[in-house]
């Protein structure tokens, strides 16, 4: 190693800090970075004239000075050592059957000789090229590509090896193949340069060797030679890497680097690069590994500059309506310039091209109102080229009859931007913020610093002048510029954000503060930035490469790929590709990252799925379009829903009817929403609807809409902090309201040229009025209109069979009773003649009353065929009796004759009859009884135990006393059977004149004081000593064994429902102690589940079995049937318990009365022991019972029963969510809410105490 020898390659080896150096003499050559130590690894004979290693650094091809290539692994072990050049194709050879060869094919008017195969000439490369082998690697590192000069023709051609050095194909023969070579890193194209007789490209070749498009550099010919191509990190960019072939005027080989990237097929030159000077061009260009945007270059002076670059949309930003929405994209020395207010052209095409003499670098829109127009190029000659909206208004008229809609930009000054600054891109940014003002970032005296100009138009306007300038400490990354406040963010490489004040004498810089007075800055830094106000305070928003989205220092969402602000709105686009649209007026910071964390809901308006990789491009101001561009570079128009409702709601706040009516129209928006955002304004406004709509198809159509849906509600919720206008206190329904209040406007305006419409408000209605339209239908065939252009009857009738089935509207028609209007129903119908005509022609020989009973009575219209039967005389009457009879008519057909009327007599006979059929005797006889009936009325009174009523009847006849008494003894014993004691009682003693009968039945009811009176009243002591005493032990004895019984039956009920918990207590900590809680929610406190599972295996009850289905009653009767089964280990058992306990306190609690009356009697006849101990008896089991209540139904049993045995996912769901509960768990929760007792009723005996 003697240091002598150029460098054919090197290479930074982070794993292994050290650099790797290869030189021409064929050394390789480690520097390690921590020790400054020189190590060659190993040396070549004949000299090595290129070194590449894979993308993964395990690989290291050299090519030698033999034309061979060398592989070793990264510990420069060799591999294998193969000839560049060789004969054979590669393993990649083509294999064809003979299908489509050229021999084969029809060549027409070539002739024979076309099939003739022509060997293409090979021509050596060009002059310059310095013979050297090209290496470059495909991303993954499975296959490398070497461009190399062959020995025999002199012509270049690129060989594909594999990772094993195995060549797998061999390009095509392709003439002026120059040296420049680099493998897209995608691994789909290998990039090189071809030069043609009349052009210089860039062209691109598959891994198998074959072309696959191209594009041409914007050269003269052999104006400049291709040094290098270079891909970035990300494939989005291609450098092209130029240097002149002829010294300039001043004597330097001038050099530049162009950026090219591509879209929709068409290579666009973004950026161009001069570098003049010798000291200036040049010698290393190389992109940055992680950032992809990022080239560093060294230059002859040994100055290292870097660039970094990022995606934007050069887009017009003015709010108003004025703004054409235009968007200008660079393609070299041309912007392309579209005006998406009138029209979208896809690309790489646009509405105008601006040719410029250089290629462009930079673009910007002016911000000030009324100039959103305008725009400005700036050169990389250094010029600023001012173009301005062209002259003639938007609806001049252009050659060949055509409206010219736009005019293209004119250019109206070209200025000189002189910053004393050599280096390209000496003026990075630029922003348009004023007419004749510009702002300009420029690179500081200091390494780490930034200059910002104010630029404002020399006397003569040609030249930009620095009017004020200030520094700042640090790199200006971004400048954005809001045209309503005039305010100027500045963004530093660090996120740092600073407020640039510019309208006064002189520029300075001061931290942007919010509204507290803190600092607000980006956690990072950001590509994409704007001014946006929320809550009346203006914030920066900033977008990262990493798709982090910021408001200030707040994050507001992640995975955002593009967004602008327009209109208020903030319009975002997501990687999980969707849209949001969000109203910034409405929201507050919180609210905001609230909205973008969310999913949304199933009518939420802020979100839209799009297509994958969708960015947006621009948002046409005061309208519903937004354009995105696709991953591939074509654009697509969508109408996002928030958008559209948004200015919906503004056109109907403006009266705008006809504009929003269109765009529903178009958008699919329900038409209900006319009518539903504010229903005052259009009701009172109608008329003015009427007049802007002017289509009857489109009146048409919003009444056929019509629903009594509240769209504002359901469809199309008001955004938040927007309440919707409030609706009138209406309480007809809307679809009603609407079509009445429309009609009669119509009918105001011109019943004649609305009458569709008209006929259509008629059928809408929630009970179609189907006769009243088929009556104005009539009325046009009578009495036609004298205009032209009026409506006839044939269209009219053709139309309301297109809103109405035929056979209902037959139908309606024939309910008219109107023969002419039938026969034009019908004859519009497919209805066979043959069916219709004879049942007219017979309905016409009838009397009219008849006649219309007959069709009523055929369209089932049963009330209305009454009606006109009972108008045709006597002599129908049987058949009006049989129509009630049949269809149960019986209180309308009451209401048709006079009270005296034998008719009435009739019908009341048969409806009572009707009565008695359906168990109602009382009713029966107040029918019969009114009309005269007597003994019948007598017969259903006694039927239906009604006694009064019977015995009232039997005096009006009258019966003789002794059937009288006959008749109180009957009704009597229906009473006791019914155990109406006191009131057979009092028919036995009053009509009967039996009081001992009357006494016996107060006994025998428990009715002690009363049957004391009367025994007193008719001296019938001896039944007290015969009859009542026995009686009232009797009831003492019974009552005693009964409370003695529900005493022990409610002990044992709630010993074993203690026991029943317990265990379900320690099933559940069972499973808590086990860790197996999975399952421990669906318990309710109030279920015994698991006592069945702690039974044992003798239990018969399973979990299975206790999941019973509500679908059929029976297996309603049957759940119901099981849970109140006490059958120990039963799972229902604890309801079961609770609802016998609830029983049982009940009965208790409602013998307080009958208690204090058996008292009464008890003391009356001496009986104190008795009554004592039967009030000590009452009294404890009481007692029992309010004490055990708060144990029984405690707090956690009181709630209500969501889950349990007998709940299913569903039911669960349900009630968690607020909806109707299951009906078995509303019959449980009666179970689990404690009893209330009587407790104010007093019922004790004082002198028993």
């Amino acid at each position: 190693m003697d240091g002598s020898g150029t460098v054919v390659g090197i290479q930074d080896l982070p794993d292994q800090e050290c650099v790797c150096v290869a030189t021409s003499t064929g050394d390789v050559i480690l520097y390690n970075l921590n020790t400054h130590q020189l190590e060659c690894v190993g040396s070549v004979d004949s000299g090595l004239t290129g070194m590449s290693w894979s993308p993964d650094q395990e690989l290291v091809t050299l090519t030698t000075g033999q034309q061979t290539i060398i592989m070793m692994t990264k510990d420069f072990e060799p591999i294998t050592e193969v000839q560049i050049h060789q004969e054979d194709f590669g393993e990649g050879k083509f294999i064809t059957i003979g299908w489509g060869k050229k021999e084969t094919q029809f060549h027409g008017s070539e002739g024979k000789q076309a099939a003739q195969k022509k060997n293409i000439e090979e021509l050596p490369a060009v002059e310059w090229d310095d013979r050297r082998p090209r290496v470059t690697w495909r991303g993954d590192g499975q296959l490398f590509a070497v461009s190399a000069v062959c020995p025999e023709t002199g012509a270049r051609k690129v060989r594909v090896w594999n990772r094993e050095c195995i060549l797998q194909a061999t390009s095509e023969t392709i003439n002026g193949l120059e040296q420049a070579l680099c493998w897209k890193p995608s691994g789909s194209l290998i990039a090189s340069t071809q030069r043609h007789p009349n052009k210089h490209s860039v062209v691109f070749l598959e891994k198998n060797g074959l072309l696959h498009g191209d594009f041409t550099l914007p050269l003269h010919k052999d104006q400049a030679k291709v040094k290098e191509l270079l891909w970035n990190s990300d494939s989005s960019v291609l450098a092209v890497w130029l240097e002149d072939m002829n010294a300039g005027e001043d004597g330097h080989i001038n050099t530049q680097i162009q950026l090219w990237s591509v879209g929709n097929y068409h290579w666009y030159l973004k950026q161009s690069l001069r570098f003049g000077g010798a000291q200036e061009a040049p010698v290393c260009v190389a992109w940055d590994p992680e950032r992809p945007l990022q080239l560093h270059l060294v230059t002859h002076g040994w100055t290292c500059l870097t660039y970094h670059w990022g995606w934007t949309t050069d887009r017009s930003q003015e709010d108003t309506l004025h703004d054409n929405a235009n968007v200008a994209v660079i393609d070299g020395d041309k912007v392309l310039v579209t005006a998406f207010r009138q029209c979208v052209v896809p690309p790489p095409m646009s509405s105008f091209e601006l040719q410029l003499p250089t290629p462009v670098t930079m673009v910007t829109f002016c911000s000030e109102a009324g100039h959103s127009s305008d725009l400005a190029a700036l050169t990389d000659d250094g010029r600023l080229c001012v173009y301005g909206q062209g002259e003639g208004g938007a609806s001049a008229s252009g050659k060949g009859g055509f409206r010219i809609i736009t005019h293209p930009p004119v250019l109206k000054n070209t200025y000189r931007v002189e910053l004393g600054g050599a280096e390209p891109l000496a003026l990075r940014l630029v922003v348009w913020i004023r007419e004749n003002s510009f702002l300009g970032v420029t690179c500081g005296e200091k390494l780490n610093e930034s200059k910002v100009l104010l630029l404002k138009p020399s006397a003569d306007h040609s030249l930009l002048q620095i009017s004020s300038q200030v520094c700042v400490p640090k790199h200006v990354i971004s400048v954005c510029h809001s045209g309503k406040s005039n305010t100027v963010a500045l963004q530093l490489e660090d996120g740092q954000i600073r407020k640039l004040l510019w309208e006064g004498c002189e520029l300075a810089t001061v931290p942007w503060e919010d509204s507290t007075g803190s600092h607000v800055n980006f956690p990072q830094p950001c590509e994409h930035t704007a001014l946006c106000t929320i809550s009346g305070e203006e914030f920066p928003l900033g977008l990262t490469d990493r798709a982090h989205l910021y408001l200030g220092d707040t994050e507001l969402a992640s995975g955002v790929s593009s967004f602008v602000v327009c209109d208020d709105f903030l319009l975002l686009t997501t990687h999980s590709h969707t849209c949001r649209c969000i109203q910034l007026n409405t929201q507050t910071i919180k609210g905001l990252v609230s909205v973008l964390s969310s999913d949304g809901g199933q009518n939420d308006e802020t979100l839209r799925r799009v297509e994958r990789g969708s960015r947006i491009v621009t948002l046409v101001p005061h309208d519903t379009r937004l354009i995105l561009q696709m991953p591939r570079g074509n654009l697509e128009t969508i109408h996002h829903r928030a958008l559209v409702l948004a200015q919906l709601r503004k056109w109907l706040d403006s009266l705008r009817f006809r504009d929003a009516f269109e765009v529903m129209r178009k958008q699919r928006i329900n038409l209900n929403l006319l009518y539903d955002h504010n229903t005052k304004v259009f009701l009172e406004n109608v008329e003015l609807f009427l007049k802007q709509v002017d289509s009857i198809s489109h009146i048409n159509l919003f009444l056929t809409e019509l629903r009594e849906e509240d769209t504002t509600k359901t469809m199309y919720p008001c955004p938040s902090n927007c309440p919707p206008p409030s609706a009138p206190g209406v309480v007809e329904k809307k679809v009603d309201v609407v079509c009445d209040v429309l009609r009669a406007t119509m009918e105001r305006l011109d019943p004649n040229r609305y009458c569709l419409c008209i006929l259509t408000t008629y059928v809408k209605k929630t009970v179609p009025e189907l006769e009243t339209a088929l009556q104005r239908v009539h009325q046009l065939r009578v009495n036609p209109p004298s205009s032209t252009d009026a409506v006839k009857a044939e269209e009219a009738l053709k139309y309301l069979l297109f809103l109405v089935d035929v056979n209902d509207l037959y139908t309606h028609s024939l309910g008219t009773y109107d023969f002419t209007l039938v026969l034009m129903v019908a004859e519009k119908s497919q209805k066979d003649p043959k069916e219709y005509l004879p049942f007219l022609n017979m309905l016409k020989t009838l009397e009219t009353n008849y006649q219309r009973y007959t069709i009523d009575k055929h369209l089932k219209r049963y009330s209305k065929a009454l009606q006109h039967l009972s108008k045709c005389g006597d002599e129908y009457f049987s058949e009006v009796l049989n129509l009630v009879k049949d269809q149960q008519l019986y209180r309308e057909a009451l209401s048709l004759y006079p009270t005296d009327s034998p008719q009435y007599k009739d019908l009341s006979i048969s409806y009572a009859e009707h009565l008695m059929g359906h168990s109602q005797p009382e009713l029966a006889g107040l029918l019969l009884w009114r009309c005269g009936e007597l003994a019948r009325a007598l017969q259903a009174f006694v039927g239906g135990a009604s006694w009064r009523h019977a015995l009232s009847v039997a005096m009006q006849m009258p019966l003789p006393s002794d059937q009288l008494a006959l008749l109180a003894r009957d009704l009597a014993e229906k009473l006791l059977e019914q155990r109406r004691y006191t009131e057979a009682s009092m028919l036995l003693e009053q009509y009967a004149k039996d009081c001992e009968e009357a006494i016996a039945a107060l006994i025998t009811g428990a009715a002690w004081e009363e049957a004391l009176r009367l025994v007193y009243l008719y001296n019938r002591q001896d039944i007290t000593e015969t009859n009542l005493k026995p009686a009232l032990l009797e009831a003492y004895s019974s009552q005693v064994s009964f409370l003695e019984s529900q005493k022990a039956l409610f002990t044992r009920h709630q010993t074993r429902l203690t026991v029943v918990r317990e265990e379900k207590e320690k099933a559940k900590q069972e499973m808590l102690d086990e860790g197996d809680c999975g399952d421990v929610e669906l318990y309710s406190e109030a279920s015994s589940v698991l006592s069945g599972r702690t039974m044992g295996s003798g239990s018969r009850y399973t979990q299975s079995n206790s999941r019973i289905s509500a679908r059929s009653s029976k297996n309603r009767r049957k759940a119901e049937g099981k849970k109140l089964s006490l059958k120990e280990g039963s799972p229902f058992e604890e309801t079961a318990l609770l609802h016998a306990l609830t029983h049982i306190t009940h009965t208790v609690d409602k013998m307080r009365e009958e208690i204090h009356g058996l008292l009464k009697a008890l003391v009356l006849f001496q009986y104190d022991d008795q009554a004592g101990a039967l009030q000590r008896e009452y009294s404890q089991l009481l007692t029992l019972i309010e004490n055990s209540i708060p144990l029984i139904w405690t707090q956690n049993n009181t709630q209500t029963l969501v889950t349990g045995p007998n709940s299913t996912a569903n039911s669960i769901t349900a009630s968690f969510q607020g909806q109707r509960a299951p009906p078995t768990a509303q019959q449980d929760t009666e179970n689990f809410t404690p009893p209330k007792m009587r407790t104010p009723v007093k019922w004790k005996l004082c002198v028993l105490d």
